[in-house]
């Protein structure tokens, strides 16, 4: 993303790009953000039923 804003800055890339680019970016950050979120929710709900089955016995 970085690399993007200065390729703006230097005036090797024109603002519709470089807007398309970053957009795709905050895309992928996105649903990077969404798996691990499912992976904490994932692990949490793992812990509830270990914990759950441990109270049983």
């Amino acid at each position: 993303m970085n690399r993007i804003n200065n390729m703006l800055l230097n005036g090797e890339i024109d603002a519709k790009t470089a807007n398309a680019l970053l957009y795709g970016c905050n895309v992928c950050l996105g649903a990077i953000r969404v798996d691990d979120q499912q992976a904490q929710l994932n692990e949490l709900e793992r812990l509830i039923k270990e914990m759950e089955q441990n109270e049983h016995r």
